[in-house]
């Protein structure tokens, strides 16, 4: 009993008596310290449930609901989040909570599951806290990084590390890759996916992918340089509100982005926008990147006219750009099958098809495979003959347009193929390559 008392006086007399909060000194206001109070607030936690395959001692069409966890770092004030597509991918419900502890229920809005990203959007009455970017072009071995997230479900967990190295590959497993990731030993778990890597300015330099099962101080980052480049294409206009401007821009202009082309036929050619402009501002909003650009298109709708001021030969002009429909530039099929899924194909005789295997009904002849793309990555040669996708026979390249576009609608994710290898039928899973270069 004295020992109890002993403990609970030494308590009292550490707590304040005067109800004024205690004051750290700014001398224990560290860098690091500082990196976290800039950022915290832009990071949020992802959790919700999924339906996965049962086990080898399960039956195999046995499903079981597994809860699954991850972070997310809000990239406009008005809800939107990136985050990698593996921690939301078959998720329902994607709850996410808030560093205030509220929580609310997101949507998808865009992903890319080759390169294992997405972007997500809750509903906010007031503009949210924008996590700051950095860059990963000048990250060197050995500077100190911090790593911030949900590791195993300990909302907004702080570790410390530095860059161990620089581009290396991962491979998952069989249908997952990544390349030229950061390797740090800034301890990242289970639940850190998607949330940022920070340089010790409290800046993102990367978003913290991936851990080596079994080791201990390896893990990975994408790093931000090649994010933001698939964050900008998950997050535009074209994609996400179905409207097109036709300016194709690059960062690196001191005051905006560059223009570096200017689409034919575009309503941005249409406003006399030309190449070596550089934007400033797109009607309130001010540009430094080419995701700023597409950050501001965001809610705007076809026919809305848009005011640029545009930096050209050193002095200012201004610009009003009207937005166009995307479908004003749809590809042809035979543009979208070689963009999306890197091949191109053409309808094979029924009898042809079947003297190789009589249980199909056609398919069509691979003539072409594009160098880097899903079907290369996967093994898909010139001669093969793709029979199916999905669900789906593909006897026609109608057939393809109809399984990209339920993928695109159902988030399907990567869709199994199937193709005739002389009298071998081979399968494995592609990846559609949904974003347009």
């Amino acid at each position: 009993m004295q020992r109890v008392w002993v403990v609970l006086s030494v308590v009292a007399a550490l707590g304040p008596s005067t109800g004024v909060a205690a004051q750290a000194s700014e001398t224990r206001r560290t860098p690091i310290v500082r990196a976290i109070e800039t950022t915290r607030d832009s990071v949020v936690n992802i959790h919700g449930q999924k339906l996965v395959a049962g086990t080898d001692e399960e039956s195999a069409t046995e499903l079981r609901r597994v809860n699954g966890m991850g972070t997310g770092v809000i990239i406009d004030a008005r809800g939107y989040i990136a985050t990698n597509y593996h921690v939301v991918e078959g998720v329902r419900r994607i709850e996410v909570t808030l560093a205030s502890g509220r929580t609310t229920t997101a949507t998808l809005v865009s992903h890319d599951p080759r390169t294992d990203l997405a972007v997500i959007k809750i509903a906010t009455d007031s503009a949210l806290p924008v996590i700051p970017m950095g860059t990963s072009a000048d990250l060197m071995i050995g500077e100190t990084v911090l790593a911030l997230g949900n590791a195993y479900g300990y909302e907004h967990t702080v570790t410390r590390g530095i860059i161990s190295a620089l581009h290396r590959s991962v491979e998952v497993n069989r249908t997952q890759r990544y390349d030229d990731l950061i390797q740090t030993d800034a301890s990242i778990n289970p639940g850190n996916s998607g949330g940022p890597l920070l340089n010790i300015d409290g800046e993102m330099i990367g978003i913290n992918v991936a851990v080596r099962a079994g080791a201990q101080g390896i893990g990975f980052a994408i790093p931000i340089d090649r994010a933001l480049v698939v964050i900008t294409e998950l997050l535009s206009t074209e994609r996400v509100e179905r409207t097109w401007h036709g300016i194709v821009t690059r960062g690196g202009a001191a005051d905006g982005v560059l223009v570096e082309t200017v689409q034919p036929d575009s309503p941005a050619a249409g406003s006399g926008l030309v190449s070596g402009d550089v934007i400033t501002r797109i009607g309130e909003f001010p540009v430094a990147t080419p995701l700023d650009v597409e950050r501001a298109m965001l809610g705007r709708h076809a026919g809305d006219t848009v005011p640029l001021a545009v930096t050209r030969a050193g002095s200012e002009t201004r610009l009003d750009l009207l937005l166009a429909p995307a479908r004003a530039r749809m590809l042809s099929k035979e543009d979208r099958c070689w963009q999306e899924l890197g091949l191109k194909v053409e309808p094979q005789p029924a009898g042809r098809v079947q003297k190789l295997q009589a249980r199909y009904r056609g398919g069509l002849l691979v003539t072409d495979v594009r160098d880097g793309g899903p079907a290369a990555d996967q093994g898909i040669r010139t001669g093969d003959i793709l029979v199916g996708l999905h669900v789906w026979e593909t006897i026609t390249v109608d057939n393809v347009m109809y399984v990209l576009e339920k993928s695109r609608e159902d988030n399907l994710g990567q869709l199994k193929f199937y193709v005739l290898r002389g009298r071998d039928t081979l399968f494995g899973h592609l990846t559609s390559d949904t974003i347009l270069r």
